[in-house]
């Protein structure tokens, strides 16, 4: 478990919700010591997974922009400014607005916390990888914006429902499943957070804890797997791939493609972690919703 204000443990940080008192000294997931001076009153968010978790604790009103890929929920995000993305961010955009703090990532590959601090701004780098992480980042991005009662309740109405979501396919067998994030192939491990899912859904990813969170895969470890559930491409692409005809989930006509609703919920680690699960249950055990 990352290091998240001082190491307190999530569940003490949820059970002692209070008001957030400034100036408020945090860590983030790059091992850097942030401060707010007082409560942010303009935030902008980098992330899609933050965006959906500051309107789902009650401090949507503090967005002044957010990322381009950031589409949910519609009402509040569509009006609102778009500044680029982790990776192309729109940095003059970013300091125009004068943010008392943005919310970014810690990825080496973006470097984005590192340009924004660099041009003064308040930035906290940090996402959810794994699934315990999810409700960590909550709790923190309650405590940032003052919100943590917000972030209580939404932990709270989030486990009740993944837990009953889960209890469905307790007594029924794990599929081994192959999660495509994209066709080169990236994948998931069973330690990430969409792992996780897939195992809370009845499921066991085929790919093994060794490679990590979100590997690039060989694709030969795809066919000698020979999954019984594929989800991300379309069947027709699956036919046509090399191998991929012998598989049991092509074969037997398992293999799933997300919607974009059910696509973004799977992707991003935050609010509608039970429309995922929910989402899987349906492709991996669809009984176990009737």
């Amino acid at each position: 478990m990352r290091c998240v204000l001082f190491c307190i443990p999530v569940v003490a940080l949820l059970s002692s919700a209070s008001a957030t008192r400034y100036p408020l000294t945090v860590t983030d997931d790059l091992g850097r010591t942030i401060t707010l001076k007082a409560e942010p009153k303009r935030i902008i968010s980098m992330l899609p997974s933050h965006t959906e978790t500051l309107v789902a604790i009650g401090a949507g009103d503090k967005l002044v922009a957010v990322d381009r890929f950031s589409s949910y929920p519609a009402p509040v995000v569509s009006s609102l400014p778009k500044v680029g993305s982790a990776y192309q961010p729109d940095l003059e955009a970013i300091v125009a607005l004068k943010p008392d703090l943005v919310l970014a990532d810690e990825s080496a590959g973006s470097r984005l916390t590192e340009k924004l601090a660099q041009a003064g701004l308040t930035v906290y780098g940090g996402t959810a990888q794994t699934y315990n992480e999810v409700f960590e980042k909550i709790a923190v991005l309650g405590k940032l914006t003052n919100r943590e009662n917000g972030a209580t309740r939404l932990v709270t109405s989030m486990r009740t429902e993944l837990n009953a979501l889960q209890q469905t396919v307790l007594t029924l067998p794990k599929l081994s499943t192959y999660y495509e994030i994209d066709p080169s192939p990236y994948s998931v491990g069973p330690n990430s957070f969409i792992g996780a899912l897939i195992s809370k859904a009845g499921g066991r990813t085929i790919v093994p804890a060794s490679l990590g969170d979100f590997p690039k895969l060989d694709p030969e470890l795809i066919v000698r797997s020979n999954p019984r559930v594929i989800i991300g491409p379309a069947l027709s692409d699956a036919r046509t791939r090399p191998g991929w005809l012998s598989l049991t989930a092509v074969q037997g006509g398992r293999v799933y493609q997300p919607n974009k609703e059910e696509l973004d919920a799977l992707s991003r680690p935050g609010p509608r972690l039970p429309l995922a699960l929910r989402t899987l249950i349906r492709f991996l055990h669809p009984e176990a919703l009737k």
